[in-house]
């Protein structure tokens, strides 16, 4: 992992996560957190979210993220809702909308800060935590294989997803459900030890918790975490990631930015970049159809790419083998200029219910326009209304204490209604 500390950036190495995620699942044991309880997570990107994610799994707990932009309020329902016994915080802002709610929370036993500037009446610096899980090492010979003890149907996290109406609810995603989910993807992809990503969706969602957190570590994956969304620009080119997934908006600002710069240039640029994305166009749907492409449009295409190709891929860093995109649809004229320009978006779809990946594009199976095929193992059919229903071993366990929604959701024969048409 990688993460700008004090204006330079800092490496965490997979044998510093390993300790750091050790201690902390100890410190929390040592707290007297037990199997099942649930842990909450309030924090930007960031490693130590990694940490404490991992630590929770590790230490059989159920964590709860949240999105930190949320208003006091509704963090307030999300932790009495879940039960959840702890919480951890990344900077003072958070810890202040943590404390401000603590007294209304009588089963919330525990507040965790990550930053050192995060200090408060009965708060635990997060080094204390890991200090404390250090000095415990040798009364838990056996933590290894506790973790290792957590089973398919075991429950890892709880989600809580906004609806149209009504309280968020508490999607229960179990070990198996991620996991069958990030095997299954990763094996979808080509990429590994020589690959790095930008990591900038919020982790308190599943899309970037699966891709960008736990297949990026499952592969190999070098995860460097953007400052902010603010500074995603700059940080794709300072640290030139070779494949990130982002929602639409990040592809759709992309390629204004692009479309305004050429309105700005001299008519010569402009003729050039209409043809070079006439050519690029033409290629691509070649390509894709699996039609022959003539030796001319090769050559053209090439110099399409030195002219203006080139200089796009340049603004993101230089080395974007690919991008994913989810959570909503994206226009296919932005993905048939993008793999123009040499830096393909494949789209999918899921939701949280579904750990969240459902169906994806890949190569070798890419269709502009459509969200690519079920991956493996998982079913996906059209009811009579147009509904997309599913089943597999990514669907959720559940909704959190609410065994009526979940019997509405998820039919005796285990097919999810996802509610979408």
């Amino acid at each position: 992992m990688r993460v700008r500390r004090d204006g330079r950036w800092t490496d965490l190495s997979y044998r510093q996560l390993g300790e750091q995620v050790q201690a902390a699942s100890i410190g929390l044991r040592e707290l007297g957190l037990r199997d099942g309880d649930r842990v909450a997570i309030l924090s930007e990107n960031r490693p130590e979210w990694a940490i404490a994610d991992y630590a929770c799994l590790a230490a059989r707990c159920t964590d709860v993220p949240i999105y930190p932009t949320l208003p006091a309020h509704q963090a307030e329902y999300i932790l009495r809702d879940s039960g959840a016994a702890a919480v951890l915080v990344s900077s003072a802002a958070h810890l202040e909308k943590a404390l401000a709610i603590r007294d209304h929370l009588p089963g919330l036993r525990h507040v965790i800060a990550f930053d050192p500037g995060a200090r408060g009446p009965n708060v635990l610096p997060f080094e204390e935590l890991l200090a404390c899980g250090r000095s415990a090492m040798a009364r838990h010979p056996e933590w290894r294989e506790h973790a290792l003890g957590a089973g398919p149907d075991d429950l890892a996290t709880l989600i809580y997803t906004s609806g149209t109406t009504g309280d968020p609810k508490g999607v229960m995603l179990t070990h198996g459900n991620i996991a069958s989910n990030v095997t299954t993807c990763v094996g979808l992809f080509d990429f590994g030890e020589g690959d790095e990503c930008l990591s900038f969706l919020p982790l308190s969602h599943i899309f970037e918790r699966m891709f960008g957190h736990y297949s990026m570590f499952h592969a190999g994956v070098l995860i460097n975490y953007a400052g902010s969304i603010d500074t995603v620009a700059a940080d794709m080119q300072e640290l030139r990631p070779t494949m990130m997934a982002s929602v639409p908006r990040l592809y759709e600002k992309i390629f204004a930015r692009v479309l305004d710069s050429v309105r700005a240039s001299p008519a010569p640029r402009r003729h050039i970049f209409a043809w070079a994305r006439q050519v690029g166009e033409t290629w691509v749907e070649r390509r894709l159809s699996g039609a022959p492409i003539p030796a001319g449009l090769v050559l053209q295409r090439r110099l399409a790419d030195r002219l203006v190709f080139s200089k796009l891929r340049a603004r993101t860093g230089g080395r974007i083998r690919f991008f994913i995109s989810g959570g909503a649809p994206l226009s296919p004229d932005i993905a048939k200029f993008f793999f123009a320009a040499g830096m393909p978006i494949l789209e999918g779809y899921g939701l949280t219910e579904t750990s969240p990946v459902m169906a994806v594009n890949v190569f070798g199976h890419t269709k502009l326009g459509t969200v690519g095929r079920p991956i493996p193992g998982v079913e996906v059919r059209i009811a009579t209304d147009g509904e997309i229903v599913t089943r597999g071993p990514n669907v959720m366990h559940g909704y959190y204490g609410k065994p009526q929604a979940t019997a509405e959701a998820v039919d005796p024969d285990g097919w999810f209604h996802t509610g979408d048409i």
